[in-house]
């Protein structure tokens, strides 16, 4: 851990009081010389950090920034995701980034954010617009000991762990939308795109890409698109910390990943049943150029969803586009 985190560490832990510059000097073992210089550094990134010759150092406000390490030092312990994460001003798509990572062999729970994406996908190939600064544009590197076909579960633990996510940091009741969509009164606000790397009947690799819409106005969205897609500041009618809901979103990941791996995957399964608007609707599905539809009974074992197609059969869908019929 750095000095610049460690000095953050200690002022949020003061709360609304004062650190003086001999204590932070003494807890971390540098000169205060050092500690002033530091401070100063992090008021030009944006940190408003107030210095009183009698009192101390208060830290007074943070910026919409999202700073690889300040991002760990908040986190805490994880159980694997969030144990290494890096960001990237800009990138073609973290996802990218992740799967080479995925090739060298890196550990699992390594999570890339980017500020920016230009070559930001969704599902299916379709373009993710990534604006700078104003969402959560990150990837995360699984090794899952589980089946190709389980993978589905991955997504289904992403979208719980986001949907509340957000409901924490800003009190919206988002709803799922299978297989890979958060939902604001029906608009996008979130998708999940999960790539995988497997041989066999066993998973090298889970990429989960996760792409949520924070900051942005309706402006910053394709014409064509504004009435399908929002973000939370257009609902909030105020702008979201970001750093604040990136790590409530890695420590609700970390926590549903670890039941996924000790066989809780039921009850992940329970509550997306709950917060799920495509389950007991009329949908009709295109999987290629085949169209599907019928009634969305339940979420499989495996993380796929059972429908109950005109003709009566029961069809277990691994992926697909989700029309809701009215």
């Amino acid at each position: 851990m750095n000095l610049d985190v460690e000095i953050l560490n200690a002022l949020r832990h003061a709360g609304n009081g004062a650190v003086s510059g001999a204590d932070l000097s003494q807890q971390l073992g540098v000169s205060r010389a050092a500690i002033w210089a530091r401070v100063r550094e992090l008021r030009h990134l944006g940190y408003e950090i107030e210095a009183s010759p009698h009192l101390g150092y208060r830290l007074l406000n943070t910026p919409d920034l999202l700073h690889a390490d300040d991002l760990l030092s908040r986190l805490g312990p994880v159980s694997a995701i969030g144990r290494n994460i890096q960001v990237f001003q800009e990138t073609t798509s973290t996802n990218d980034v992740v799967e080479k990572m995925a090739r060298d062999g890196v550990k699992e729970g390594v999570v890339v954010f980017a500020e920016s994406q230009t070559r930001g996908r969704g599902r299916m190939g379709r373009n993710w617009m990534s604006p700078p600064g104003k969402g959560l544009w990150f990837s995360i590197l699984l090794r899952p000991d589980i089946r190709p076909e389980q993978t589905t579960r991955l997504t289904v633990l992403s979208a719980t762990a986001i949907r509340r996510a957000i409901q924490s940091q800003t009190g919206l009741p988002a709803e799922i939308k299978w297989p890979n969509d958060i939902l604001l009164e029906g608009q996008k606000i979130a998708g999940i795109l999960t790539e995988m790397q497997a041989e066999m009947d066993q998973v090298k690799y889970v990429i989960l890409g996760i792409g949520l819409d924070v900051n942005l106005s309706a402006m910053d969205f394709p014409s064509e698109l504004r009435k399908a897609a929002t973000s939370l500041k257009t609902h909030l009618g105020r702008t979201v910390s970001r750093p604040d809901l990136a790590v409530a979103a890695l420590h609700e990941l970390d926590a549903d990943y670890a039941k996924l791996c000790s066989g809780a995957f039921e009850e992940l399964a329970d509550e997306w049943v709950a917060h799920c608007g495509t389950i007991g609707r009329e949908v009709c599905i295109r999987i290629g150029g085949r169209q599907v539809r019928g009634h969305a009974e339940a979420l499989g074992d495996e993380g796929a969803l059972l429908l109950r197609t005109e003709h009566g059969h029961l069809e277990r869908i691994i992926g697909g586009d989700v029309t809701i019929l009215k």
